[in-house]
């Protein structure tokens, strides 16, 4: 078609909106969640912004299989980094990557094609991915152990673990959450207030009002996972009705400072929050009318 972009200037579209939505996501002041107005957890905004950088190429190479983006990706963050700062991130943006690659006129279309088209070799190029990173509560399980050799296709081994992880779901989902929960909370905050930091953070806050954040609930258990989800609905509330940041930003920050202390970090929430403004970025940069909702 007359509007289609040739092969390297897609892939740099893709790179553009993969950093501006991790650098969306780093200047709202999630709760609990690393960000510009404060580190936490042994980590800084800058080194979520270098680990951007670093992942980038990786997951935006043309024609490169998921599995093969997620653990150069992860390999890439580590030799700059040093640390697992993104793996959730990582697991989230390579097959929407993949998926805008061939200018979709439906982004969501294309993904769930992505999706069903895993394999076992990306599956164990993931698995050694996630063994590299090492996040918190990853533990051993009965079937399709990371630890092990992967004998099942990507989206069978995520369906495995999609009942107790909010990532591993989205695999199975054709990433739900992001279009029917992430897009719409982002589509109404970018209506309704003031700015896209605030939009960002409306949208982190919705996620963690949803439903019980993953990552909470692995480390601490479902019930502390509950008391924060229950937090975040009451400031949400708060956040919408605030005429500007600043007027929510001393709540944000005290409760931010309390998770802190406590060791809480609602990551899958914030990496759920990357991947919808990567949709949302995805969508603004492709050729318009080719990637409609």
């Amino acid at each position: 078609m007359s509007d289609a972009l040739a092969p390297g200037e897609v892939s740099r579209r893709i790179a553009d909106a993969f950093i501006a939505a991790c650098r969306d996501e780093l200047d709202a002041p999630k709760p609990g969640n690393v960000h510009a107005f404060a580190d936490g957890h042994r980590m800084t905004a800058a080194d979520f912004m270098r680990s951007a950088d670093a992942a980038t190429g990786p997951l935006t190479v043309p024609g490169a299989r998921v599995g093969v983006r997620i653990l150069n990706a992860v390999d890439a963050t580590f030799a700059d980094v040093g640390t697992n700062t993104n793996l959730g991130i990582i697991l989230l943006c390579a097959p929407l990557a993949a998926a805008a690659e061939s200018q979709p006129h439906d982004l969501r279309a294309s993904l769930a094609r992505v999706l069903h088209a895993l394999d076992v070799e990306d599956a164990a190029a993931a698995f050694r991915a996630i063994v590299r990173a090492s996040p918190a509560g990853l533990g051993h399980a009965e079937e399709h152990d990371v630890h092990a050799p992967a004998i099942v296709t990507l989206r069978a081994a995520m369906a495995e673990a999609a009942d107790r992880d909010r990532i591993a779901r989205q695999y199975v989902t054709d990433f739900a959450d992001v279009f029917d929960v992430g897009e719409p909370l982002l589509d109404a905050a970018l209506g309704a207030l003031p700015d896209r930091r605030s939009a960002t953070l409306a949208t982190y806050l919705g996620f963690l009002a949803a439903f019980p954040d993953s990552h909470i609930c692995r480390k601490y258990g479902t019930a502390t996972a509950e008391r924060v989800r229950r937090q975040a609905s009451w400031l949400r509330v708060r956040a919408l009705a605030a005429p500007r940041l600043e007027d929510v930003l001393p709540e944000l920050l005290v409760w931010d400072k309390e998770l802190k202390d406590a060791g809480i970090n609602p990551g899958t929430s914030a990496d759920l929050t990357v991947a919808t403004l990567f949709v949302h970025r995805l969508r603004g940069l492709l050729p318009t009318g080719r990637n409609s909702a």
